[in-house]
């Protein structure tokens, strides 16, 4: 048996294969506009199914994580040039708040974050 602390890696592919509960307030989409040099974060609706999937709130069809049907509308965009402009928008701004978990929130702080960094640096982001 080895004493070996896992690395940072290890830890967040261990940690990213846990159960989340998602937010009843929605999910978001998060891209950057290259051409505005801007963040983008759209929100869109979801319902809930008594599997905790997610459900198209007008059909109550379960989402797919891959895409397909017809192309969704979201709720509300949010545009910003750092991921601290598009976080204060998402928390701070008017209400209702798009975010309903701390954990949701949490992630999207994260995610955000890996954006700005591939967009300051001229990468490709991937929303994990």
């Amino acid at each position: 048996m080895s004493d070996q602390l896992p690395t940072r890696q290890q830890l967040d592919d261990q940690l990213s294969q846990r159960f989340i509960a998602l937010d009843p307030a929605g999910y978001f989409l998060i891209r950057i506009d290259r051409q505005a040099q801007e963040l983008v974060a759209e929100h869109y609706g979801n319902g809930i199914d008594g599997r905790g999937l997610a459900t198209d709130p007008e059909t109550g069809e379960v989402l797919s994580c891959r895409g397909g049907g017809p192309p969704r509308q979201p709720l509300a965009v949010f545009r910003g040039l750092t991921a601290k402009q598009v976080g204060i928008a998402l928390t701070e701004g008017p209400s209702p708040h798009p975010l309903s978990c701390l954990d949701h929130a949490l992630y999207l702080g994260r995610e955000l974050q890996r954006a700005q960094a591939c967009l300051e640096q001229g990468l490709e982001y991937v929303q994990d």
